[in-house]
């Protein structure tokens, strides 16, 4: 009972609990589009840049949140525009923004007097202590704005992930959608950092969404099942980190991975004794 009773005690605790939530369904929306899309390595190389405008903010003496927002935002910016107006390849300018950001971030934190490896470590793998009220109020606005575009452009987004050109012949503006979900994507990505950890936080979005798939075809369904295990997922690695003390990130995905497992083994045996 520690747990239950601390998370109504202990602040900190309650910010984790809700940030883990609300994470969850808001990788799991954005989550479902990059899967579907195949732009999987976009979210890497968003997350990675996200951490050189960490290191300068760091050094900088201001908040780290609104460094990585920035860095990410203009990644994500420049290379949806590297894809659709030059001849720079999409996953070659992901490439580009993924190592300098990460060179940048390692740049200035070895720069800032007091440096430990331990400021790099709650970034790059997650510290769920260090969520604020301010985190939560943004993940709140996200989730809420994330909902409704899911529910007014369901088509527009399903036919941007499948195939563009249809799309683009179904009246969609595909230029202007494509930066919105960019935007969206490096959003959520940022908001996710102190929960998941720039490492492991390409796993949020995209486990969730493989498990779902394994269960159901529709894009709508794995959107809200998506959600719905990305956040019990979350909350259970939450629990673990508390018991065990270990980084959230690398619980929430024990959890998730194991999951996965036991969905796809089940999966095989069904096609086993089906066959038979």
């Amino acid at each position: 009972m520690g747990f239950l009773t601390d998370i109504f005690e202990y602040q900190y605790l309650t910010n984790a609990v809700i940030a883990c939530i609300l994470s969850g369904i808001t990788c799991g929306i954005v989550g479902t589009y990059i899967v579907a899309r195949r732009i999987v390595s976009l979210c890497g190389g968003i997350t990675h840049a996200s951490f050189g405008g960490l290191g300068i903010a760091i050094y900088a003496g201001i908040n780290p949140i609104w460094g990585a927002l920035t860095f990410a935002v203009l990644s994500a910016l420049g290379i949806e525009y590297a894809g659709n107006k030059t001849k720079i390849r999409e996953d070659s300018a992901i490439g580009v923004m993924w190592g300098v950001g990460m060179a940048i971030g390692a740049l200035f934190m070895s720069l800032k007097p007091g440096y430990t490896s331990g400021d790099l470590s709650s970034f790059l793998f997650g510290n769920i202590i260090s969520v604020t009220t301010e985190d939560i109020v943004a993940l709140t606005v996200l989730t809420i704005v994330l909902f409704i575009g899911a529910a007014l452009y369901l088509k527009p987004i399903m036919y941007m992930a499948f195939d563009r050109d249809f799309a683009r012949s179904a009246g969609v503006n595909t230029t202007l959608v494509g930066y919105i979900l960019s935007v969206i994507t490096a959003v959520t990505i940022v908001l996710s950092i102190r929960v998941m950890g720039i490492i492991l936080l390409i796993s949020l979005m995209t486990l969730p969404v493989v498990i779902a798939n394994s269960v159901t075809k529709s894009y709508g369904k794995i959107t809200i099942l998506a959600s719905i295990i990305a956040a019990i997922g979350a909350l259970a690695g939450v629990v673990i980190s508390y018991y065990l003390e270990v980084p959230s990130g690398p619980a929430i995905i024990f959890v998730l991975t194991l999951v996965l497992i036991i969905v796809k083994l089940l999966s095989l045996q069904r096609k086993t004794a089906t066959k038979s």
